[in-house]
């Protein structure tokens, strides 16, 4: 996932802090991760829909979700929201939009890799360190 450019070095010192004494360490920071992030997801589409839009809001908002993408590593969530405050810095409503559109596509797309990912990693056990698979 890394070499796909969804993922950066923030994941993998994720999972330097993982351990025996927290083995699902990486797992539940991702898990906050897809439990929030459709609630930031929503506020940006909500606030894209009212008019006149306040881009300093948008702009606001997409900064969370870059921040919460960025704390696991969502490399092309975090390149995404930087586009998108891109087109808010020159009040571009329908790049916003197309953004928004790009930035769900990209969380969707990461969210299935990673369950894939944890859901392989179940299997291995806990013997496997899943740090050298990044490398």
């Amino acid at each position: 996932l890394v070499l796909q450019g969804y993922l950066d070095e923030q994941f993998n010192q994720l999972e330097e802090l993982q351990d025996d004494s927290s083995p699902n360490f990486v797992e539940e920071v991702v898990a906050l991760f897809f439990k929030d992030s459709p609630r930031l997801l929503t506020n940006i589409e909500l606030a894209l829909e009212k008019y006149p839009q306040d881009f300093y809001r948008l702009d606001s908002l997409a900064h969370q979700f870059k921040g919460s993408g960025s704390s696991i590593g969502a490399l092309r969530i975090k390149n995404e929201c930087s586009i998108f405050k891109t087109h808010c810095n020159g009040r571009n409503l329908e790049g916003c939009r197309r953004s928004l559109q790009k930035m769900k596509r990209e969380h969707a797309n990461l969210k299935q890799k990673l369950e894939t990912y944890f859901q392989l990693l179940r299997q291995v056990g806990p013997q496997e360190c899943a740090v050298n698979s990044w490398k």
